[in-house]
């Protein structure tokens, strides 16, 4: 299985079926995923001690790092073999403090996908509902 030459939709679900190695950046920030459809992503994720930053919050970029990847994964889903993405911007807004060691939920959703530009928009919620980040996202389209 070649994930270079597979679409993001189904490299995405080979994910979710463990066919295919975890990222090196979901083991540094925890993430999983639940469930992956054309356009749409969920994954679970997890603060751990090492995410605090000096005065014992945790650190903005935990959130941040979540939600680039759920919104990046929403573009990915849609793009046909052969197709890479990048980040351009991220806009991230942090609305209640992330809570250490307790399952989290991220979502996603694409918005908008042309030939050269993707957008996409997501959430980060407490396992009981709680909105905790916000995020859109602007990514290039890598076309050969």
């Amino acid at each position: 299985m070649n994930p270079l030459e597979m679409s993001g939709l189904d490299l995405l679900r080979a994910l979710v079926a463990g066919d295919l190695p975890r990222s090196a950046m979901a083991e540094t920030v925890p993430m999983t995923f639940l469930d992956v459809d054309p356009g749409y992503v969920k994954l679970s994720a997890r603060a751990g001690k090492q995410h605090l930053n000096p005065l014992g919050g945790v650190h903005g970029g935990f959130a941040a790092t979540v939600l680039d990847s759920a919104t990046g994964c929403a573009v990915h889903s849609m793009l046909e073999a052969g197709v890479g993405y990048g980040t351009i911007d991220l806009q991230v807004k942090m609305l209640r403090p992330v809570p250490i060691d307790q399952d989290l939920v991220a979502e996603a959703r694409s918005v908008h996908i042309s030939r050269n530009i993707a957008t996409s928009e997501g959430a980060l919620k407490s396992s009981d509902g709680k909105l905790l980040a916000t995020a859109t996202a602007t990514c290039f389209l890598k076309r050969v």
